[in-house]
């Protein structure tokens, strides 16, 4: 045991843990002025229902045991024997450290899936949604990945270091399919979605920015070397993805937006999450750089040629970013900073490990999609699926929580 790591692992598994309330004031600063509270709690809400799913069975089927690569069982059920001696994952910080850094990554990789359908589901529905999503979706995932038996990181031997697959590929995939599901906004080709409080949206991109520290430099598991390096490429990205956007904005528009440039912050942070203990400081300048422009064609060009209504752009940021950043982890990855690689990058002469990213990639999108289907499917057969027109049109704050966040505002929205 290290005093120093546990005390690291705290403080890291804390700021996750702050991340989802940044996530709801950056998701509610972007929707619409009726819908903020609905917005906000459906990121705020799943802090108590994954934390309480991760305690009784999700970190056991996440992490225990081993059904053919796919899944754990149930040997850590309510985290029977699981204590303060160290673990199976990290040797100088007790178990249940690990546990409870674990449980933050459950709680916002949900929440992210609620950008894509802001303004227009059930929140019960939702709320059934995410308990049969976690089941169905993440912990298999992070078995796959995380588990040291998991068919993509011990057998495929691909690599995510802090969740572009777990975390970012999986709740945006699974958010374009529910917005596909659900369909589009009413008057979503007609009527202009106003992002309502910018100073709220760049909040909640700063407490992300800071919370990202503890999310890929917490993923060393101590207070060590490669803390230090999965720090300085996490910051490198998200600024150059920053800058990289205000320049697309500069191009397109003839000026930077507060909304871009947080944006672009974002992005940086999920493409880097995959290879943050992995590439070379100078490849995050380049990852951070590519991002911005490939969100920002989906954001601008695909998704308005389809007309699917990622409401937030969750698959736009999310998905994309941990599409590219888990390509970009195959291209650059260097086993002299962390020899958990199997096989150096392509730059550096071999291709097994990009081809090993792809595949990976491949799997988590089809588990993804296949899940988030089944999930959906079997909230519609219990609950209504989406509000009714009126609901809509009054907003989700009023019609699914009864309450106003602008209860002096009369103008029109």
């Amino acid at each position: 045991m290290n005093s120093g790591d546990i005390a690291f692992m705290l403080i890291a598994s804390a700021m996750v843990l702050f991340m989802t309330p940044g996530l709801a004031f950056f998701y509610g600063g972007l929707e619409r002025r009726k819908n903020v509270l609905n917005t906000m709690m459906s990121s705020f809400f799943i802090m108590g229902v994954a934390s309480v799913l991760w305690v009784l069975v999700g970190y056991s089927l996440s992490f225990s045991g081993d059904i053919n690569g796919i899944i754990g069982n149930f040997e850590w059920l309510g985290l029977k024997s699981v204590g303060l001696e160290a673990g199976t994952y990290a040797a100088t910080i007790p178990h249940l450290s690990f546990v409870a850094f674990q449980m933050m990554f459950a709680i916002i990789t949900p929440a992210l899936i609620t950008g894509s359908v802001a303004g227009r589901m059930e929140f019960k529905s939702l709320f059934l949604f995410i308990i049969l999503w976690s089941f169905v979706v993440y912990y298999p995932l992070a078995h796959m990945v995380w588990s040291s038996n998991g068919f993509l990181g011990s057998v495929l031997g691909s690599v995510d270091f802090a969740g572009g697959n777990v975390v970012h590929i999986s709740s945006g995939v699974s958010g374009l399919v529910l917005s596909i599901m659900l369909g589009q906004r009413h008057g979503y080709d007609r009527l202009s979605y106003r992002t309502h409080n910018i100073p709220f949206v760049l909040l909640g991109a700063s407490i992300l920015w800071f919370g990202w520290f503890g999310f890929n430099a917490g993923s060393a598991l101590g207070a060590n070397g490669l803390a230090v390096h999965a720090f300085m490429t996490t910051n490198t990205s998200a600024a150059s993805a920053m800058l990289s956007w205000m320049v697309i904005d500069m191009i397109r528009q003839g000026k930077p937006t507060v909304v871009g440039a947080a944006t672009g912050a974002i992005l940086g942070l999920v493409a880097i999450t995959p290879g943050a203990g992995f590439v070379p400081i100078w490849a995050s300048f380049i990852i951070g750089a590519v991002v911005s422009p490939l969100a920002y064609f989906t954001v601008s060009v695909v998704k308005e040629h389809f007309g699917f209504d990622d409401a937030l752009d969750a698959f736009g940021c999310h998905g994309i970013g941990g599409i590219w950043g888990g390509i970009a982890t195959g291209i650059f990855a260097d086993r002299s900073i962390n020899e958990l690689a199997r096989w150096d990058g392509l730059v550096f002469g071999d291709y097994h490990l990009l081809l090993s990213q792809v595949i990976s990639i491949f799997i988590t999108i089809v588990l993804a999609i296949a899940g988030t289907v089944i999930c959906a499917s079997l909230v519609k057969l219990v609950l209504p699926f989406r509000v009714s027109s009126e609901d809509e049109r009054k907003g989700l704050d009023i019609t699914q929580h009864g309450e106003n966040a602008y209860p002096a505002f009369n103008g029109l929205d």
